[in-house]
């Protein structure tokens, strides 16, 4: 039974900061945050862009290309950050209720960056077993960059982080757009690589954490997590790439086009270099920054704006998030 993705939605945020400003908050030539961090500008949250509302946003834009009434899903799964308007929160109910899916149920999942590809592998498995699930919204929001400080130096490579919604409706017996298979490794020697220090159970928020800005995102051992990380990152990127295209009966020859996350431009072109692409077969997200697990329906969203999805194309989806998860999801684009 196929899987197919009916539509998409994207949200993002009116407000915006150029490269050039990031470079003057982190201390960092315009050049170097423009040519190798690949920022030119990056989405920022205003004061009403608030992670499940990003969501709720993108996931109305789907139903509403998909001129289907919200009472015809049956599951939403929450596929943003749990930076969120509320802790202890589960956003995909509230998401289900803006949206008016009553007759739906819902539940949050996590992977960090990594989320849509991990939400895609589950849906399509609930999907086909369970006959009563015929239509999943897949929807969220992000907007990690709040736990950035351009003053410290150890999450530079973050600089990127920026805000935005977006949603995927799944529908069963559909012949377009048919999601195939996914591949995802997970690696928790790195589990501890990237982390917000404070707010959690080993060192709860204070006055004293606060001050000292504990409550973002830190690296403890920066020369470290890049000494073992750097090669086998780029590894595990090419081996979810060619897993997941072997386990759908392609290979990397057969990609048309690639939905990559946004990452500094050397590492970009390198794996494009790996699989024997062009720059003309995925979009460099370099006017929107990253936007977590939102980069791959992102780059599907423009990829299709520009006209460069037809039918039969074989499209990968590819993720990678701290902990360190690594995903690729393989779809069959169009009408087959």
């Amino acid at each position: 039974m196929d899987i197919g993705i009916v539509s998409k939605g994207i949200y993002l945020p009116q407000d915006y900061i150029t490269g050039e400003e990031i470079g003057k908050l982190a201390g960092i030539p315009k050049d170097i945050v423009e040519g190798k961090m690949g920022i030119r500008k990056k989405t920022i949250p205003g004061e009403h862009d608030h992670t499940c509302q990003m969501g709720i946003y993108a996931a109305m834009e789907a139903i509403k290309r998909a001129s289907i009434d919200p009472k015809e899903i049956d599951l939403v799964i929450y596929i943003g950050e749990e930076h969120k308007e509320y802790p202890l929160w589960t956003a995909g109910i509230k998401l289900q209720e803006e949206i008016g899916a009553n007759h739906a149920w819902a539940f949050d999942v996590a992977l960090r960056c990594g989320t849509t590809i991990m939400a895609l592998k589950v849906a399509k498995s609930l999907m086909l077993a369970d006959p009563s699930i015929q239509t999943v919204l897949l929807a969220g929001g992000y907007r990690n960059g709040d736990f950035i400080d351009y003053n410290n130096a150890r999450t530079r490579f973050m600089n990127n982080l920026g805000a935005g919604g977006g949603a995927l409706l799944l529908k069963k017996g559909v012949k377009r757009n048919i999601v195939l298979e996914s591949s995802i490794v997970t690696d928790g020697s790195f589990s501890e690589d990237v982390i917000v220090t404070a707010g959690g159970t080993k060192n709860p928020i204070t006055v004293e954490t606060l001050e000292q800005g504990l409550y973002r995102l830190d690296v403890p051992d920066p020369e470290g997590m890049k000494r073992r990380l750097e090669q086998r990152s780029m590894n595990n990127f090419l081996k979810v790439i060619r897993e997941a295209l072997y386990k759908s009966g392609y290979s990397e020859k057969d990609i048309d086009y690639l939905a990559i996350l946004h990452m500094k431009r050397s590492a970009h072109q390198y794996v494009l270099k790996q699989l024997g692409l062009s720059e003309e077969q995925t979009i460099y997200l370099e006017d929107y920054g990253h936007i977590g697990q939102i980069d791959q329906i992102l780059s599907l969203e423009l990829a299709d704006q520009k006209g460069m999805l037809k039918d039969g194309n074989i499209v990968v989806l590819v993720s990678a998030g701290i902990g360190y998860a690594w995903g690729a999801t393989v779809v069959r684009w169009g009408n087959t």
